[in-house]
């Protein structure tokens, strides 16, 4: 568990500034994100990141079959601190902005600049000193504000019935009531959102029963098999590692059979849907893999 970090070494720190500008862009609506405690991603981030010039944000980042547990201290604070709770692979673009080594992770984020503060969920005796270091780190950079008033500020248009139905079965791990009501989202409408719903709920599927240290042992002693590097590939998606996935992938087309190729093909498109389509990232492997294609 890491102490605090102050004065000066709050700036010059991760820059988050390229994800409030894509919250500013975007043309889908954010999630719901009022009150002290949020559930936010990629395309909601940047409201705390702006939120936390006035308020210190706490982001709690989780995923796979764990479920956030600060709320109830955060809310005993009453609104000195708000909340985000990050499904990791909802954001991958955070998770790798804020270079998570693993989850659960907690990060402050005051006046714009995270704020690493512990791995892991330590017992509350040892959280709260450091909760009150935050605030006494804020209050040296001029964030003093107060959200005790936050509960009465009128909601954001509510999500769609089964996408909140799906987002509520993620939150609680239930991956096939998610999917099967993102599914049904689909069978009523054309519906991009409940799309790529389910291709997250695919990956998660995929990586929840992976033994992470077993399937690198694996691609590292069978480097040109693509059932391991599919799965290291995954791994690394679910841990942020955006880049990684992708290099791995598109490095290992040229080298394998037809049937082969078409698996990569498949899963690097999907990939393009979880880590957004407009994403530096993306754009820059769209344009190699459609040099290896063609």
């Amino acid at each position: 568990m890491s102490d605090v970090q102050r004065g000066p070494a709050l700036r010059g720190a991760v820059d988050l500034s390229s994800l409030v500008r894509k919250k500013e862009a975007s043309d889908n609506p954010p999630r719901p994100s009022t009150g002290l405690v949020r559930l936010v991603d990629d395309s909601s981030i940047g409201e705390l990141i702006e939120l936390s010039k006035t308020i210190p944000v706490i982001l709690e980042i989780f995923g796979g079959d764990l479920t956030p547990q600060l709320a109830p201290l955060i809310e005993s604070y009453k609104g000195r601190f708000i909340l985000g709770q990050v499904r990791a692979e909802s954001a991958p673009e955070l998770v790798q902005a804020l270079q998570i080594q693993g989850i659960p992770t907690v990060v402050a984020v005051v006046g714009g600049q995270p704020v690493p503060l512990f791995q892991g969920i330590p017992p509350e005796a040892e959280i709260r000193p450091i909760l009150d270091q935050v605030l006494e780190l804020a209050s040296k950079n001029g964030v003093t504000g107060s959200a005790a008033h936050e509960e009465a500020v009128p909601p954001e248009p509510e999500l769609p019935p089964l996408h909140q139905e799906a987002y509520d079965a993620l939150a609680r791990n239930d991956i096939a009531a998610a999917r099967a009501a993102f599914a049904k989202a689909l069978d009523h409408s054309p519906d991009s959102e409940a799309e790529a719903g389910l291709v997250q709920v695919d990956l998660l599927e995929r990586v929840q029963n992976l033994d992470a240290a077993l399937v690198r042992s694996r691609v590292a002693d069978h480097p040109t098999d693509v059932s391991p590097a599919l799965d290291v590939a995954d791994l690394d998606m679910i841990g942020g590692h955006v880049e990684d996935a992708f290099a791995r992938l598109l490095a290992l087309y040229p080298s394998v059979d037809d049937d082969a190729k078409e698996l990569l093909r498949a899963r690097i498109l999907s990939y393009f849907i979880v880590a957004g389509v407009t994403t530096d990232v993306v754009k820059r492997a769209r344009g190699q893999l459609a040099n290896l294609m063609f």
